[in-house]
């Protein structure tokens, strides 16, 4: 439909809009809020590449 392609003033007219919408200090809550979610998920991957199995093989 739109050709798949977002580029420099699409997203900043995405961004404007969401400023407008909720603000500075909002958007900074959950810039963070989503930084932090992929740093532990990104930590629970590695955790889960390296942690030894419970289950035992017959």
């Amino acid at each position: 439909m739109f050709g798949g392609k977002l580029g420099m003033p699409e997203l900043l007219l995405i961004l404007g809009i969401a400023l407008l919408i909720w603000g500075p200090s909002k958007l900074a809550d959950l810039g963070k809020g989503m930084g932090e979610g992929i740093r532990n998920f990104k930590g629970a991957m590695k955790e889960g590449e390296h942690a030894p199995t419970d289950e035992k093989k017959p």
